[in-house]
């Protein structure tokens, strides 16, 4: 199955300034792709790039195996974008805007309720945009992207300006649309959002994607010291845990969050507990957030200290 999104060696420049930098990045289809990165480190470019809103002045792109400027409309008849200020018809109503997109995609006027309700803005769908709030305006153009039940949907900080039901709604669709097979490409600052949902974190910086990876295997990169939550019925029985010669740290907080010289080290540590008469009643992971993997990638790059073969996922399945 050919990737959703394909750039290869793309690069953009904006006079002197390169915001896209000979970038090679894949998004599979059915999967969701969560850009992280500072201000200026390419993605909302990226994200114009895949739509055909910006050409590229070196590489190839592709989008469901179309050239987004050369099969333009048909990229985008199959595809949505929800920019961080998105372009409305100030002068028409929300029903209107809506209306003129579904016509433009061929889609049916039955299913603006559905879209606007979803994002709690049918309640001002008789109102001219003008009047629109951010939030509002932010909510539109979400029930507009879906209109035409997008195979691609490219969301660039689409929960900015939202109150936290709205941004619930936006988390739930990207679940929703997921589940149903399609491909979802994430811009955002807010780590938290991201948590968990992510099949692919791409770290971008300077225009390139820096770091490529799914959450699970940035964390064996990127953090040194798996850690683990112990609990037991009498908690002076993990009195001594860090003195354990696997243990690296132990931080008690109620239970104890155990840092581990490995991972495969806990069935020991967990036997020599209960040889010591410790009654468990609680031993799980203690999985690094996303936000964690964020600062380590970071500060893994600024040390120059990047893990073996630290490439970009992409490069690596090319080479």
């Amino acid at each position: 199955m050919p990737p959703a999104i394909e750039l290869t060696n793309v690069t953009r420049r904006f006079g002197d300034i390169t915001a896209v930098d000979d970038l090679t990045l894949t998004v599979p289809e059915g999967t969701i792709t969560v850009l992280l990165g500072p201000n200026g480190a390419g993605k909302t470019t990226t994200v114009r790039l895949a739509t055909g809103a910006l050409g590229c002045d070196e590489g190839a792109i592709r989008v469901l195996g179309l050239d987004p400027i050369r099969d333009g409309d048909e990229v985008r008849s199959r595809s949505a974008v929800v920019p961080p200020k998105p372009a409305l018809y100030d002068r028409l109503n929300g029903w209107d805007n809506l209306r003129f997109t579904a016509d433009i995609f061929g889609a049916d006027h039955a299913a603006i309720l559905p879209a606007a309700e979803r994002f709690g803005i049918d309640d001002a769908l008789d109102l001219d945009v003008a009047g629109y709030s951010t939030g509002m305006r932010t909510r539109l153009a979400l029930a507009r992207a879906v209109l035409h039940d997008p195979q691609v949907l490219l969301l660039d900080e689409p929960t900015a300006g939202l109150d936290p039901e709205s941004a619930r709604a936006v988390l739930n669709l990207i679940r929703e649309l997921a589940g149903k097979g399609r491909t979802i490409v994430l811009c955002t600052h807010l780590l938290h959002e991201a948590e968990g949902v992510a099949d692919q974190v791409v770290l971008m910086g300077a225009g390139q994607a820096r770091i490529v990876g799914s959450q699970e295997d940035l964390a064996d990169r990127f953090v040194t010291n798996p850690a683990v939550i112990i609990d037991a019925e009498d908690r002076a029985a993990l009195a001594r845990l860090d003195a354990h010669q696997h243990v690296v740290s132990a931080d008690w907080n109620g239970s104890v969050h155990v840092r581990l010289t490995h991972l495969d080290r806990l069935p020991d540590l967990v036997a020599d507990l209960v040889a010591a008469g410790a009654r468990l009643t609680r031993v799980e992971p203690d999985n690094p957030t996303l936000e964690t993997l964020y600062f380590e990638m970071q500060r893994s790059l600024r040390e120059g200290s990047r893990a073996p073969d630290d490439r970009p996922q992409a490069l690596r399945e090319v080479s």
